[in-house]
């Protein structure tokens, strides 16, 4: 069980670290075993634009499909689509424009959980 968990953050960690190198900013992991029963991690990432969006999505994706990890449903895309959500079950990955992620203010929401964050190379501030 100890090795499945640890899989799991890495595998976390992982996804994060794929969304910073496709210039998603201000990455944040946050860890929500202790309390929470339906995820284990959220993964938040502000995108530039929507087409920003669509690449991390995709690149989310092809990552996911190459690591036979399965997708268990995703938001659907449209033209106010200021957000954008991946549920893969032990993590649930929000993709966001900075408008809404300052609106929503997950981190905030969920702040009795424990905290990964660093910034991208294009941003000049960390959550």
């Amino acid at each position: 069980m100890a090795d499945m968990l640890l899989e799991i953050k890495e595998q976390a960690k992982s996804l994060a670290d794929l969304l910073k190198e496709h210039k998603g900013e201000n990455v944040c992991l946050l860890d929500l075993r202790e309390i929470n029963n339906w995820t284990d991690f959220f993964i938040i990432a502000t995108a530039s634009s929507k087409t920003h969006m669509d690449g991390m999505e995709r690149h989310l994706k092809d990552y996911c499909q190459e690591n036979d990890i399965d997708i268990l449903g995703s938001s659907r895309k449209d033209l106010e689509d200021e957000w954008r959500l991946i549920d893969l079950g032990f993590t649930v990955v929000h993709l966001m424009t900075a408008p809404t992620r300052d609106f929503y203010d997950l981190e905030r929401l969920w702040h009795y959980s424990s905290k990964s964050s660093s910034s991208s190379q294009s941003s000049s501030s960390s959550s």
